[in-house]
């Protein structure tokens, strides 16, 4: 299994000099498999170019989304797969008790916000509104669970041949509870993360910008570290870069995060578009750019 980071910027595409090294483009990650159609992981601006890249395969694709805030679904009308005439594409997203996962995201695709309306795409696009639980897609199988942000929200795991992958972009694990007093059980996320290879998780905060934003569903560097280490992962990539943070900042909260990890086990490291991460059964994960 290999995870392609296509953009782990968070809240706002943040293109510039300032952002070359980590980049600008808003969450998509692409999962390889061992057996079975390409999975992405979100449809932020980095789908984009995703898009070019995949448009020339054949076969299904999937597209699992962790919710529809417009920085995870933005790039979703710029996917070329979804203008292209019967091309299979399913998406995958949390459910609601309000509307359908199809008839949220057609108010994102339709005017005002877009000049086409979801009906119009010629692709043979299915929606599948996911609750907590098990499927399969290829060679994985997948577990989704509501994590606590704002808005419907889930996190999704990925096991394949031994091997787990934990994608939770956007979470706040401790809103209102003591790092150092928290029960496991009770933790927001928690099973869904226990014991992964890799976990990619929401890293947004200097731990001083945090105050200001307590119960906006994101997390400090600190509470993303405590949060890696009460679930027992192998290795923890910071995600969801905020647009405010140039890349001399990202990798102060990148040193911040060894810090806190310590000397046990692999260092934390932050996410970094165009690079790739492989996951391997015996546990070894390397990462190439």
């Amino acid at each position: 299994m290999k995870a392609g980071v296509w953009g782990c910027r968070g809240s706002l595409a943040a293109p510039g000099a300032d952002t070359v090294v980590y980049g600008g483009n808003t969450s998509c990650v692409e999962l390889q498999l061992a057996d079975g159609p390409p999975v992405i992981l979100d449809a932020g601006t980095g789908i984009r170019l995703l898009g070019l890249e995949v448009a020339s395969r054949s076969g299904p694709i999937h597209l699992c989304l962790t919710h529809l805030h417009l920085d995870h679904l933005e790039g979703l009308g710029f996917f070329v797969p979804l203008w292209q005439p019967g091309r299979e594409l399913h998406i995958w997203g949390p459910a609601s008790p309000v509307e359908s996962l199809e008839d949220r995201i057609a108010r994102y695709l339709s005017p005002p916000l877009f000049p086409v309306e979801l009906a119009e795409v010629p692709a043979n696009v299915t929606f599948h509104d996911v609750h907590e639980g098990d499927f399969t897609l290829g060679s994985a199988r997948v577990r989704a669970e509501p994590v606590s942000h704002r808005g419907p929200t889930v996190g999704y795991r990925f096991e394949e041949a031994g091997s787990v992958l934990v994608y939770i972009p956007d979470h706040e694990p401790f809103l209102g509870v003591d790092p150092e007093a928290a029960e496991a059980d009770w933790v927001s996320g928690f099973a869904l993360a226990e014991g992964a290879d890799l976990l990619m998780h929401d890293s947004q905060y200097f731990e001083h910008e945090y105050p200001e934003h307590v119960g906006w569903g994101h997390s400090s560097v600190a509470h993303a570290v405590a949060f890696g280490r009460l679930a027992g992962v192998r290795r923890l990539v910071l995600f969801h870069h905020d647009p405010l943070h140039t890349d001399d900042q990202l990798r102060s909260l990148e040193a911040r995060a060894q810090e806190l990890w310590g000397d046990e086990g692999m260092a934390p490291e932050l996410a970094r578009e165009g690079t790739t991460l492989q996951i391997r059964s015996t546990s070894r994960v390397t990462t190439t750019g």
